[in-house]
């Protein structure tokens, strides 16, 4: 290496400034782990109400607890700016921001580019660039290093650039930010090698690999795999639920077998930033290349219908019942995409919501994390109730496994109960409880 990239090294290992830009549930996580390693940090988000959060030692994301970030920042440790100017002289510079799909189901890395320039007026000798952000293979070749060449400074000799993607899972207490490997992959080598050194200080593994374009596309490899074979589980609950079998008492089995299997579990759709999303980066990216990749398709086309699945098996359980789905009073549990988090981005839980106000059923919902949330052109609020009241509701319908709720006691006082979870699997079979 170049005795400026020794210098940086050296800077990255003992005492840097590290800059995070995106302070959303990859960026703040990886700002307190580097400030907890004694890195001082400054979180860039152009989010006011974000900044001033942090700024008061208010954390918003589950993963981070208010002790943990008020903590870090009455001693000078994490700082939150509006500015991407503040980041001047900081050591190491790291992206993490949003990358949604367009409507037509393309990549929308404005996100990414808008950062990037931002980084280009503020760029120097003497620093390491690192996007996070989940992307198709060759963004970081051709979307952020031409941005900085053109500012004069050579990549792998005046600044560094590198990819490593972001693999926390939000909500996650077994598996948190610094107990998941991290990928690396460096422009050059040099690059490769303090990106390496930077992220040493928060993870316990460093994955090397050859380049940017294969970190790039391990990330979507991962999420790929997890999306189809949900699709595939998926089916396999309506395909159990018509030949009259349980999908759960399946898989259940079937994860017995000690090698060749790994269990997947059923539910109302995809939701969160990623899994909806993801894979469709890879398959704009090959579609480029003359390639059509059709199994990724059918896994989203399975994937997609969930939600409408869900709402025909309520009106399919209300009508076995003599009931008509027109003007049931239905209390839905959870509108997160997942347990133990407020995230509603891309939840199943709005689409069914939505169809079955659609179809004239009144419906409320309550999440203990999630106080309110617009559903189509409908606001909605978390009403409160108790376990006696479920009486009156011709159908409880679970969306979201959180661990607070009493399943015992929803099980005992409600007339109906459709999961579409699991929540209620460890429980004594009942008939007026059906499960996906």
């Amino acid at each position: 290496m170049t005795a400026a990239a020794e210098a940086l090294k050296q800077r990255l290992a003992e005492s840097p400034t590290v800059g995070l830009i995106g302070l959303g549930y990859v960026g703040l996580p990886l700002a307190v782990a580097f400030a907890e390693s004694g890195a001082d940090v400054i979180g860039i988000d152009l989010d006011a109400r974000r900044v001033a959060a942090i700024r008061s030692g208010a954390s918003f994301i589950e993963d981070v607890t208010d002790e943990q970030l008020g903590r870090l920042v009455r001693a000078g440790r994490l700082s939150a700016r509006d500015d991407v100017g503040a980041l001047k002289d900081a050591d190491a510079i790291v992206i993490c921001v949003p990358t949604p799909l367009g409507k037509s189901k393309e990549p929308d890395i404005s996100f990414i580019v808008a950062a990037a320039d931002a980084v280009a007026t503020i760029i120097r000798p003497g620093q390491l660039v690192v996007l996070e952000s989940t992307t198709y293979p060759g963004t970081t070749q051709e979307v952020l290093a031409p941005r900085f060449q053109a500012k004069g400074v050579a990549v792998g000799r005046d600044i560094f650039l590198a990819f490593s993607p972001e693999r926390i899972d939000p909500g996650n207490k077994c598996f948190t930010l610094r107990d998941i490997p991290k990928i690396v992959g460096g422009v050059t080598d040099a690059c490769r090698e303090l990106a390496t050194t930077l992220y040493a200080r928060v993870a316990p593994q460093i994955v090397p690999v050859s380049g940017p374009e294969t970190a790039e596309m391990v990330k979507l490899f991962e999420n790929t795999f997890r999306s189809v074979n949900i699709a595939l589980v998926n089916e396999f609950a309506i395909m159990c639920r018509r030949l009259g079998l349980s999908v759960w008492e399946v898989i259940a089995a079937a994860s017995t077998k000690p090698f060749g299997f790994m269990p997947f579990y059923p539910g109302p759709g995809l939701g969160g930033h990623c899994l909806p999303s993801d894979p469709h980066y890879l398959s704009w990216k090959v579609r480029l290349e003359g390639y059509e990749p059709r199994f990724i398709a059918f896994a989203d086309e399975i994937n997609r219908r969930m939600p409408a699945y869900v709402v025909q098996l309520v009106a399919d359980t209300l009508n076995d019942r003599t009931r008509a789905l027109r003007g049931a009073r239905i209390l839905v549990l959870g509108v997160a995409y997942k347990a133990g988090v407020a995230d509603v981005r891309d939840s199943p839980a709005l689409e069914i919501v939505e169809g079955l106000l659609a179809k004239g059923a009144v419906v409320e919902y309550h999440d203990p994390y999630v106080s309110s949330v617009l559903i189509g052109a409908h606001p909605m609020k978390s009403i409160a109730w108790d376990a006696a009241a479920l009486v009156s509701r011709d159908v409880v319908l679970i969306l979201t496994n959180h661990a607070t709720y009493d399943w015992s006691a929803i099980i005992r006082e409600s007339p109906l109960v459709i999961d579409t979870r699991n929540a209620t699997g460890s429980l004594p079979p009942a008939p007026h409880v059906i499960r996906l």
